[in-house]
Parts: C-alpha cells; structure tokens; sequence
C-alpha cells in the first residue's frame, strides 16, 4: 500500500472526527467508534503494526485531551486524564490485534472482530476495575466480581452496536476508496 498525501490526510481526518465524536454531549453511553479504528487500522497496517497501534491510540488520546479541556473549563463532568487510565489505552491498542486476523475482502471475518474486540474489552476492562478496587468498590470475590460486570453491562450492547456500525462505515469506506482507485487506474 503506497501511503500518499491524499490517502494520509484520509486517516487523519477519519481519527480526528472519531475522537470529536467521542466528546459529543448526550452520545449514547459506550457508542464510540475507537474500538472500530483499532480494528480497521490493524486490517490496514498488518505490515506497518507502528501505525496500526498509533490510529486508536490517537483517537483516544485527542479525544481524551478535549474532555480534559472541556472539564477543566466545567463544561463537561467527565475528566478527561485520570488514574488508570493506560490500562484503557493499553486495551484499545490491543484490539488492533484482532485487525490483524481479520480478512478485508470477507463480512465475516469484519463482523466476528467486530463482536470478539468489544467483548474482549468489556471482559477485561471489567475485570480490570474489578481488580483495581475501582468502580464502585466491589469486594474481592466472584460475586463483586459479577457485581463488577453487571455494573458494566450498560455500555456493553452499545460497544458492540458501535463498534459494528464504525466498522462498516471505515470498511465500507475503504472498499470505495480501493475501487475509486482502481477504476482510475484502470
């Protein structure tokens, strides 16, 4: 994949309106398109892995920043830098890694990432909180630990539901772009 001006100002476009979407007021709790990015740019960057991991790990840092921005000027209740945090960035660059498995030219194989990374980071991230005593201070045993999950479980069908819907939009996108690209060449 050659990487031109056109193609580079496409992804930075696509991770900025991604991270300003992520701080839309009155968004639907846990609708957010950065576990889509990690998918889509680990597709995209199998053999430049630098970039695939630095596309979501910008959304959420760019998006984290305005909240910060939008909280320190008591326009927002929610912080946008706080304790723990990495371990957040450390879940969504990880579902890259369900980009690099994924086939571009099969829905399938779109479609099972698209339902394996949310519920591999509803599971850890969860579990994290869990661990951490963070949360709503749940007690360390299996049942605080399913109170830790059922605390969660309202973000959880809007994780999957965004996460498939980004994903056919950037997918989608990217075949058009391909095809666009070919036609013109041809």
């Amino acid at each position: 994949m050659k990487l031109n001006r056109q193609f580079i100002f496409s992804l930075v476009l696509m991770v900025l309106a991604s991270a300003i979407y992520r701080v839309f007021p009155n968004r639907p709790m846990g609708f957010a398109p950065q576990m889509a990015i990690a998918i889509f740019a680990g597709s995209l960057f199998v053999k430049h892995k630098k970039l695939a991991f630095l596309m979501p790990l910008l959304s959420m840092f760019i998006s984290d920043s305005l909240y910060q921005i939008l909280y320190i000027n008591e326009l927002s209740s929610i912080s946008g830098f706080y304790a723990g945090q990495w371990k957040n960035y450390l879940l969504i660059i990880g579902l890259t890694s369900f980009g690099f498995l994924v086939n571009q030219n099969k829905i399938a194989s779109i479609l099972g990432a698209s339902l394996a990374a949310p519920t591999v980071y509803f599971i850890l991230s969860n579990g994290l909180v869990w661990l951490g005593g963070g949360g709503w201070h749940r007690p360390k045993t299996l049942e605080g630990l399913m109170m830790t999950y059922a605390d969660g479980l309202p973000f959880y069908p809007n994780s999957i539901y965004s996460t498939l819907f980004f994903s056919a939009v950037f997918f989608i996108s990217w075949m058009l772009i391909k095809k666009a690209n070919t036609v013109k060449l041809a």
